[in-house]
């Protein structure tokens, strides 16, 4: 079980979920404890540039659409690192909301 698996969940019944996500991997565009809010992603697809709760290889990730190749996405956090590709169907929901 990771930490996003009851979110996810939610995410799957067309809920808007909220959490602090821990961890320095996004910081400058997501800061460790800061609120999010996350919305299923729905029939639009993520773009580059977008934050998305995400699961690569297992693991679960609050991080960036980096690129698009046809339907693969590339997810990365925002100090440089790769995680690897996905298909939409691993993208759970996008970032639409920030609060301290």
């Amino acid at each position: 079980m990771g930490w996003a698996d009851g979110h996810i969940e939610r995410l799957a019944r067309g809920e808007t979920v909220q959490f602090r996500p821990r961890g320095h991997s996004m910081k400058g565009r997501v800061e460790s404890g800061q609120l999010c809010t996350v919305e299923p992603l729905g029939a639009a697809p993520a773009e580059v540039g977008e934050v998305v709760l995400c699961r690569v290889k297992g693991t679960q990730y609050l991080h960036l659409v980096k690129a698009i190749q046809g339907e693969r996405y590339q997810i990365g956090n925002n100090r440089g690192g790769i995680n690897g590709w996905v298909t939409a169907r691993q993208i759970h929901g996008r970032l639409v909301a920030l609060a301290p």
